[in-house]
């Protein structure tokens, strides 16, 4: 598949977002119960700002973009690797199943190969003992019986072999075409599986170049410039967060993690700290999906791996009855998901360049919530 690119897993501050969520979950009773709402870094006292604002910037020349537009230039395209990867995760997915449906069918092309000859194998010993018997077809051979009695007892031999010459006949002829199934289906696969790498080859160019630029507008930066880069984007969730909270969203969740819940919660959270890499499962990076997926596997619920698969296969539920555990899935493309842990917030792997962490769970717009132990 090619080396990946590995972004830098040096964290970038720790954002009052992330803190008023840890702290949230840390203190409630376990991440079971929804009680407090997370809301990054809200203010200390009515006399304090609304939330934690950048440093006031220098006046940019003329034509030149503001901080704010390079910030969205810079998440619009991450949201489209975001998109590629969902493609590239779906084909990668895809080529896995065909590959073992693959070596599936060819152990079945052995055992019917090996089916054909033990039939074989049984026609010819037929053939055998009737060359012994003089060459007489034992329907002749039953009319020259001289015995009543050995005519009756031929007959009823007679139709038994019969019987066994046309079941074998029979089954040697279904063995054959189940041969030729095989390799019908085994050709389409292949197929299948081309056509992946060809998908899979376009997403990743698209992927990496759309990283690529990104990263060049962030490299142009002045350390200043990024360090107050960060702050907008912590700025922008919090405002989405705000926001999504007042308009009681949270006021009915209520919903307790099922056991299973709790392990998925325990796995996901285990994982902060590591970065973003696209493609990844795990052990040291993930991707969004890629976390959410196996945090499932590790509660012994397999799922599927990309965002818009979980969205398309798993069942949906209401918001009011969202619980720990419960996949939240982002953006109308649905290229986004990350786990609710309780409290309003989320864990999940944002983007390149960032780490797993907490959010809140407002501050991306929600397609919908789907529940992996429905």
């Amino acid at each position: 598949m090619g080396t990946v690119k590995r972004v830098s897993s040096r964290r970038r501050g720790a954002s009052a977002l992330t803190l008023l969520c840890a702290m949230a979950i840390l203190a409630a009773p376990g991440l079971t119960t929804g009680t407090a709402y997370a809301a990054p870094a809200a203010p200390a006292s009515p006399s304090a700002p609304a939330a934690p604002s950048a440093p006031a910037a220098p006046a940019p020349e003329p034509g030149a973009k503001t901080l704010e537009q390079v910030r969205k230039e810079i998440e619009d395209l991450y949201r489209q690797a975001g998109s590629a990867t969902d493609a590239y995760n779906l084909a990668e997915s895809e080529t896995k199943a065909q590959s073992e449906r693959i070596v599936e069918i060819a152990k079945l092309v052995v055992a019917g190969q090996d089916r054909i000859s033990t039939l074989k194998d049984r026609a010819g010993a037929a053939a055998r003992a009737q060359y012994r018997s003089g060459g007489l077809p034992p329907g002749a051979r039953l009319a020259l019986s001289d015995s009543p009695s050995d005519f009756l007892d031929g007959a009823g031999r007679l139709r038994q072999g019969e019987k066994a010459t046309t079941d074998l006949l029979a089954e040697l002829t279904r063995t054959q075409a189940d041969l030729e199934r095989y390799a019908k289906d085994a050709g389409a696969l292949w197929q299948k599986m081309e056509d992946n790498r060809a998908k899979k080859e376009a997403a990743k160019k698209e992927i990496e170049d759309k990283i690529k630029t990104a990263e060049a507008l962030e490299n142009r930066l002045a350390a200043e410039e990024k360090a107050r880069l960060i702050q907008l984007e912590q700025d922008a969730q919090y405002q989405a967060q705000t926001a999504w909270l007042s308009s009681g969203a949270m006021k009915d969740v209520k919903g307790l993690a099922s056991e299973a819940g709790k392990r998925a919660v325990q796995f996901a959270t285990a994982q902060i700290g590591k970065p973003y890499v696209w493609g990844a499962e795990g052990p040291a990076s993930y991707d969004c999906s890629g976390l959410t997926s196996q945090a499932w596997l590790a509660a012994g619920r397999p799922i599927p791996r990309t965002s818009q698969e979980q969205l398309r296969l798993l069942p949906k539920v209401a918001l009011k009855d969202m619980r720990p555990g419960d996949l939240i899935i982002y953006f109308d493309d649905a290229t986004h998901v990350g786990m609710y842990v309780g409290d309003g917030a989320i864990v999940h792997a944002p983007r390149p360049g960032r780490n797993v962490t907490l959010a809140g769970a407002g501050s991306m717009p929600i397609k919908a919530v789907v529940r992996p132990d429905a």
